[in-house]
């Protein structure tokens, strides 16, 4: 076992809410020992738009021919923002740099494509993690997917790993499973023996949010309150439950485009809204079908939490009891930066961080590339004067 140390994580979703989470942890890659500061920091509005025009430019390049120029020119300015925020966060708490071990950095998925039949797949983050390592000065752990998916594997979901943690801190057993609902939804269970299950359960804010956004009616639905005005198209939805997805067993995963808000074209605002969060729930209530075991009670964490209308569907679909993170002393804003930060410490530790009925790798897997830092380049306000 390694000696703890306290780690950073960086994390921005597939929702595209323009918001960099970053979350401190101490922990040796297996133990959660001590949780840090965790602030949500806002990306400028340049940066904002620069991801948001990368993002497009990926689902028309589609991993044919070489990458859209855009991709560069955000990854440089999300990658000093991420930086930024760093040093900010570390400063406002008068952190010491000198006591950070590593900072894991996801960067942000435009786009991914999972296996199929006889094709492995791709996936894409922007991040710089050699510029992140020479702007604050220490080990940067980034770059977590691609080696999984080159060896056959999805790539996704990787936070399995913490959940599990989280779940063996709060001595919950195989009666519990976390479901994180962001731009997709994903669930973890683990069963007495040890075994990690862990997949995308569906589209889950990523539609939604679109939806809305197409009707200029707001950035997401804010209270799930276009929704609970709606009524659900029920046969509709059936059709959409009828997707291969649904019945593909796991492991598997999802692009946050793989279902899109035209699903509810046709609709109004607010019957579309519903349609869209009556399918998120249902895609849950099919994905604990799935699992080995009976689920009775459901840990949520990831922005759809929020969301009392989708609460409530869930809830409705699966009839299990459905808390959020907050509930159980978790920090849900913060679980996904935790989870890099986490990941980081099990890279370091060369600790597996894939697994076969997670994201389908042949083996247990390491995660991540390590971009070892220049001292002498770290901007200054970095925390060392503390």
């Amino acid at each position: 076992m390694t000696a703890p140390g306290w780690y950073i994580g960086l994390m921005t979703g597939t929702v595209l809410d323009g918001e960099i989470d970053i979350a401190f942890l101490k922990t040796d890659g297996q133990r959660i020992l001590e949780f840090g500061p965790a602030a949500i920091i806002p990306y400028p509005d340049d940066v904002r738009r620069l991801i948001t025009e990368a993002v497009t430019a990926a689902q028309g390049w589609n991993f044919d021919g070489p990458e859209p120029a855009i991709f560069a020119v955000a990854e440089h300015a999300l990658t000093g923002a991420q930086a930024q925020a760093v040093i900010a966060t570390a400063d406002s708490h008068a952190f010491k740099f000198d006591d950070i071990t590593a900072v894991g950095f996801h960067g942000q998925t435009v786009l991914h494509r999972p296996p199929t039949a006889g094709q492995t797949g791709r996936t894409r983050q922007l991040g710089d993690g050699a510029l992140m390592a020479a702007m604050i000065g220490r080990p940067v752990v980034f770059d977590f997917r691609s080696a999984d998916v080159a060896a056959g594997g999805h790539g996704a979901p990787l936070c399995p790993s913490y959940h599990a943690a989280l779940l063996k801190r709060a001595g919950m057993d195989e009666s519990v499973a976390v479901l994180n609902l962001g731009g997709v939804g994903n669930i973890t269970w683990q069963g007495k023996d040890g075994r990690l299950i862990g997949f995308d359960t569906g589209p889950a804010n990523a539609p939604i949010d679109d939806w809305v956004r197409r009707h200029n009616a707001g950035t997401m639905d804010a209270g799930g309150r276009i929704a609970a005005n709606g009524t659900v198209d029920h046969t509709r939805l059936t059709g959409l439950m009828a997707k291969p997805y649904f019945s593909t067993l796991p492991p598997k995963s999802l692009d946050r485009n793989d279902f899109s808000f035209s699903m509810a074209d046709g609709l109004s605002l607010s019957d579309g809204a519903a349609l869209l969060t009556a399918l998120a729930a249902a895609g849950v209530a099919r994905a604990l079908d799935m699992l080995p075991t009976q689920v009775e009670r459901l840990i949520v964490c990831g922005g759809g939490r929020h969301n009392p209308t989708l609460m409530k569907a869930i809830t409705a679909a699966t009839g299990v009891t459905t808390d959020p993170a907050e509930s159980v002393g978790w920090r849900s804003d913060a679980v996904e930066a935790e989870c890099f930060a986490y990941l980081a410490a099990r890279h370091m530790a060369g600790l597996p961080v894939s697994h076969p009925q997670t994201t389908g790798a042949p083996a247990p897997m390491p995660a991540g590339r390590l971009a070892a830092p220049d001292p002498s380049a770290r901007l200054a306000g970095s925390g060392d004067s503390t």
